[in-house]
């Protein structure tokens, strides 16, 4: 006998939605930012490095958020 089904949290499809939205207004910001710096390839190397590596911290509260069950009454 399989285990049932469960239905798939609207938190799941919410925080996909918000990772979308954030993902695109933070590409856009970190660009925004490059443009305005020196033209220097190190400079580039530690934004772009930098920028890159830690997209994804923000985004764990979010991650978390979305993974937790409905509050219990």
């Amino acid at each position: 006998m399989s285990a049932p089904v469960e239905r798939p949290s609207p938190r799941r499809a919410l925080a996909a939605l918000l990772t979308l939205i954030f993902l695109a207004a933070y590409v856009w910001t970190v660009i925004a930012i490059g443009d305005r710096l020196p033209d220097r390839w190190w400079i580039d190397l530690l934004l772009f490095g930098g920028a890159g590596l830690v997209w994804g911290v923000p985004l764990i509260p979010l991650y978390s958020w979305a993974e937790r069950g409905p509050k219990r009454r």
